[in-house]
């Protein structure tokens, strides 16, 4: 084991736990912080995340705790919901080692403040000294948990910090490239949610291979029109936290965004979606802060536009399709 090194993954879900397996895997002492006893006891009991990862075993060498002193860890990996994370961080903090390093691994915008997790953890710990790096990329838990081969990206601005947690993460099937644009890499991770949605919802009305095709042109424009209005680079749009990831998204059927799209294209009403998922969907209050977002930035968005009047304003989802395919014509 790889004893000079521990870590915590703060976060019982899907991807907290595949994160929590990957880094067991890899010969580290790694800790699962969740707050429910019963399922923290069944992780150990059984090696497996009964609710979030039915049948997929766990690592054997992966202990689950809900005692915040494991946080305390000197790498902690955030997998904490970002509509979740600042009141998590204010509860938690105070658990904290003396200049902690900080993995964010959730995505999103968090609604109201439209802060991304990079901005809350650096409000949250105002005055509090600590190293942050933000992973992204296209990363179903599912497929980590199975060794599939998967690549991710690690943004930071402390450059040498991302080099060093790139080679702590990277395995013979988990490659981590990395990045110095936080930003782009977060708003990647976030606006593709909202594009997956779109997607499903596109799907869900059959609408073939041509109407999706579009959606993700287009909404990968729309993406990079957005995050470069927050100050990200263009170029990020084109990798693993914007493309990658929007590709997974939008045609991969583990995507619970996707999901969520699907079934409102058919005709399902979205209290129901949500209330069945049993597990949270990024994507819905995601679309929310994006367009408030978009229309303080003065960004032009009609994908998110679109999405956000079926989610929240009850238009029917082929009314919103014919409203984007009969806008002004322009060039691409």
């Amino acid at each position: 084991m790889k004893t000079s090194v521990r870590f915590c993954v703060a976060g019982g879900g899907s991807w907290g736990t595949a994160l929590a397996h990957l880094l067991a895997g890899l010969g580290y002492d790694v800790c699962l912080w969740l707050r429910d006893e019963a399922a923290a006891a069944s992780i150990n009991d059984m090696h497996e995340n009964t609710r979030y990862l039915p049948g997929l075993p766990l690592h054997p060498a992966l202990r689950a705790d809900t005692d915040p002193r494991a946080l305390g860890a000197s790498i902690l990996v955030l997998a904490i919901p970002c509509q979740q994370l600042r009141a998590w961080l204010a509860a938690h903090q105070r658990h904290f080692c003396a200049s902690p390093i900080l993995i964010n691994a959730a995505k999103g915008l968090e609604v109201g403040s439209l802060a991304t997790p990079s901005r809350i953890v650096a409000e949250s710990l105002s005055g509090t000294p600590f190293r942050f790096a933000a992973l992204s990329g296209p990363s179903f838990a599912a497929e980590v948990l199975r060794g599939l081969p998967t690549a991710v990206v690690l943004a930071g601005r402390d450059a040498e910090l991302v080099r060093h947690l790139r080679e702590l993460l990277s395995g013979p099937r988990f490659r981590c490239y990395s990045s110095a644009d936080v930003v782009g890499v977060e708003m990647g991770g976030a606006l593709k949610n909202v594009m997956a949605i779109a997607a499903g919802v596109c799907d869900g009305l059959h609408f073939g291979h041509n109407t999706r095709a579009a959606l993700m042109t287009r909404g990968l424009a729309e993406m990079s029109r957005i995050g470069m209005a927050c100050g990200a680079k263009e170029r990020t749009f084109m990798g693993l936290s914007g493309l990658g990831d929007l590709t997974l998204t939008c045609t991969g059927d583990l995507s619970r965004n996707r999901q969520v799209g699907l079934r409102l294209g058919r005709g399902e009403a979205l209290d129901d979606i949500t209330a069945s998922l049993g597990m949270v969907a990024e994507g819905v209050k995601t679309t929310l802060a994006v367009h408030d977002l978009a229309q303080h930035l003065g960004v032009d968005a009609p994908i998110t536009s679109a999405m956000h009047s079926i989610l929240f304003s009850g238009e029917q989802p082929a009314d919103a399709v014919t409203r984007l395919m009969t806008r002004t014509l322009r060039e691409e």
